[in-house]
């Protein structure tokens, strides 16, 4: 059975889902691969989902840089190599997309590594927003590039941007 709960965040509500094997699924309001609900999805707490929300909002309050949960992404073995070498990304740090492939041995593979990145089921505690294109420019993210923005923003990785220029989390400017 997988649990899920619904949490807010400054990126907006989160979608939270565990189940006994470890948290599956951290999910944006709009995602763009959305996971697949079924029959064993119930609405609930439990004590990962706790911890897991605990965590996030320490994260967001600039208190933690690292996640310890046990977790549980459903994926192939591409991609869960791929997510897996997105948790060795410091807090504050970037790489590119051709940089993540030759970490996992696979420099040719930069197509197929942007995929499965874009597939990560876990973002923020398996950092995929740390992940630019190789120019420095802020590509693909499944919570859109202005939370992207915001993300790398918060953590240093990126000089802030004053108010005339930079946008909202809606695309509009503020």
């Amino acid at each position: 059975m997988i649990v899920h709960t619904t949490i807010a965040s400054p990126v907006g509500p989160l979608l939270l889902a565990a189940s006994d094997d470890g948290l599956h699924l951290i999910e944006f309001h709009t995602p763009r691969h959305p996971m697949r609900r079924n029959a064993q999805w119930r609405q609930g707490d439990n004590a990962l989902l706790r911890l897991a929300t605990r965590q996030l909002d320490e994260y967001f309050a600039g208190k933690r840089r690292d996640f310890e949960l046990e977790l549980a992404p459903q994926g192939t073995p591409f991609q869960r190599e791929v997510w897996q070498t997105l948790a060795a990304i410091p807090y504050g740090a970037t790489i590119s997309y051709a940089q993540l492939a030759q970490r996992i041995g696979k420099p040719a593979a930069v197509r197929a590594v942007g995929a499965a990145n874009g597939r990560n089921p876990l973002p923020l505690v398996l950092p995929c927003h740390r992940v630019i294109g190789s120019d420095g420019s802020l590509t693909g993210f499944g919570g859109g590039l202005p939370t992207k923005q915001f993300l790398l923003q918060m953590e240093g990785a990126l000089p802030t941007i004053s108010q005339s220029a930079s946008l909202d989390l809606f695309g509009a400017p503020a």
